[in-house]
């Protein structure tokens, strides 16, 4: 990748011209500040595996992107190679913001074909998108998750981690994830990735800094808010 610069090939881990990343458990959770490039990851593999940038399923083009200023995925996904064993690409690519565009599609897609409505829509937004992942995620694929916890309160995303769990104890689908969530970060024995500046690097959830600051608040959160807002060059946020 020596003949391509700037964003997105100029991102740290990157950097070896023999970068590989293996998905060995079933759930993958990648974790980073943004600017890291978790979402332009998230995107590149989920190109490579026949999705549409703007999320959905294979043959789904729900949201018209093709004047988007950010294609860096799509950029990405052209220089990278991938490989499965065994081969399964059938799935799913969610992204928060394109929910309710994906769930409409899906509803007037039922109606024109004379099959009854999923209805996503008549759901909030939280409740909707736990029915739709756990519907979708019911058979074998590979899923794609960018920062879902965008669409949920935390009470629906320890539904969300109760469907993880499940895949991962089952071990019959992949799912690959971006999360700034310390909730979603602790699902047991999956696999966490940290993006930073220095590379990529397996972690331990409570070793993130996510965690780190949410323990520090739930600790003491008057100590917590008033340092916060007296010293806003503090690294610590």
């Amino acid at each position: 990748m020596a003949e391509k610069s700037g964003y997105p090939f100029n991102l740290p881990w990157l950097k070896d011209d023999e970068f590989e990343l293996r998905f060995t458990t079933p759930v993958t959770i990648i974790v980073g500040e943004n600017g890291m490039g978790k979402s332009t990851l998230i995107e590149a593999i989920a190109a490579l595996s026949g999705y549409d940038e703007a999320g959905g399923g294979k043959g789904y083009r729900p949201v018209d992107h093709t004047n988007a200023i950010d294609k860096s995925g799509a950029e990405l996904a052209n220089v990278l190679r991938a490989g499965w064993l065994p081969k399964v690409t059938n799935g799913w690519f969610f992204k928060a913001e394109s929910f309710f565009s994906v769930a409409r599609y899906l509803d007037d897609a039922a109606r024109e074909g004379g099959g009854a409505a999923p209805d996503f829509l008549s759901w909030s937004h939280g409740e909707g998108f736990v029915r739709f992942f756990e519907e979708r995620t019911s058979r074998q694929g590979i899923y794609f998750m960018d920062e879902p916890e965008r669409a949920l309160s935390p009470k629906r995303q320890l539904e969300l981690l109760r469907i993880l769990n499940r895949i991962q104890e089952m071990a019959n689908a992949q799912v690959i994830m971006a999360t700034h969530s310390p909730i979603l970060m602790a699902l047991p024995n999956a696999r966490v990735l940290q993006l930073t500046r220095h590379g990529i690097t397996e972690i331990d959830f409570r070793d993130t800094q996510h965690f780190k600051l949410y323990q520090s608040f739930t600790v003491d959160p008057q100590d917590f808010i008033k340092e916060a807002l007296r010293d806003e060059g503090n690294s610590q946020f």
